[in-house]
């Protein structure tokens, strides 16, 4: 009976602390999360104009969805993100494999990789558009291999590919530390066993290193998947979702709509779309690829 009670205080005072550390991250979820969304879908239901009460239902998802602008920022948006999500993965797996191996100054390469990410997205944006403007050094590049100046930022056709170029420059090295530590966590065993029956690389990173990355490459893809959706200050700096709307992305028509255009309800509305997007691409993630189940 007294063992009883002993371990039931133990429990106790185990989940007072556990409530204890996380009450501030639950409160700062609720207040700067929870709310902001809760209001964002009151307010989509709401034409201000119409008084004290406005309530209007869907009609203004129904305006938003037959918006022609709308629906090409949803295609720009898709576009991005089915090329964004594996180009940066894709990356930062090949380097995580490439630097988890014994190579000269790797922890300088691990370094210089995962410098991007540090510095703050608004200040990468403005070093790339100096670098891609009409006089800037791609440009004087081109022009001294013997090529026309192009558009870059200022092209319908190419102004996408540079955010992406950017957001990629920026977000591999993050991802790759990741990867990187779950590497770390497979057993050495493994790959000497491996290569004691003859595994060449390649055999080792299908048949060991990648279903053993499983959970951290989902964690990667659901994390990155998030960001690259949430995506707003390069564009905002670089493009403003221009030329004719090829760089807008689903953030930014938010943004447009609530502060530009004084569309507040319509910008609710985007809002509640882009996470119910979100929350529906990442539970087809988890139900199709391995280890989203287990």
């Amino acid at each position: 009976m007294k063992l009883r009670e002993a371990r039931n205080g133990i429990y106790r005072s185990q989940a007072t602390a556990a409530a204890t550390m996380l009450l501030p991250m639950l409160a700062l979820l609720v207040l700067l999360r929870l709310l902001p969304l809760a209001n964002a879908m009151w307010s989509s239901l709401r034409d201000p104009r119409l008084g004290a009460t406005g309530y209007v239902g869907i009609d203004n998802y129904l305006r938003v969805l037959s918006d022609p602008v709308f629906l090409k920022t949803l295609n720009v948006t898709a576009m991005f993100t089915a090329i964004i999500n594996p180009l940066q993965i894709g990356l930062a797996l090949a380097l995580a494999v490439l630097l988890s191996q014994r190579i000269p100054a790797v922890g300088l390469w691990r370094t210089l990789v995962f410098l991007p990410a540090v510095v703050p997205q608004a200040v990468s944006a403005i070093i790339w558009g100096i670098a891609l403007r009409s006089d800037g050094i791609f440009n004087a590049l081109l022009h001294q291999a013997g090529f026309s100046k192009q558009g870059f930022l200022t092209s319908p056709t190419q102004a996408l590919w540079c955010i992406i170029l950017i957001l990629t420059w920026i977000g591999v090295g993050y991802w790759m530390v990741i990867l990187i530590a779950g590497i770390n966590d497979i057993p050495p065993e493994l790959n000497e066993a491996a290569k004691v029956d003859g595994a060449g690389a390649l055999r080792r990173f299908w048949h060991i290193t990648l279903p053993q990355l499983r959970r951290p490459l989902l964690f990667v893809l659901v994390a990155d998947t998030v960001a690259n959706f949430l995506i707003f200050a390069p564009v905002q700096i670089l493009t403003k979702g221009g030329p004719a709307h090829s760089s807008s992305i689903i953030m930014f028509d938010i943004f447009e709509r609530s502060y530009i255009t004084g569309d507040v309800p319509g910008a609710s509305a985007a809002t509640v779309l882009l996470v119910a997007l979100v929350l529906s691409v990442v539970a087809i993630q988890f139900r199709l690829l391995p280890g989203g189940d287990d």
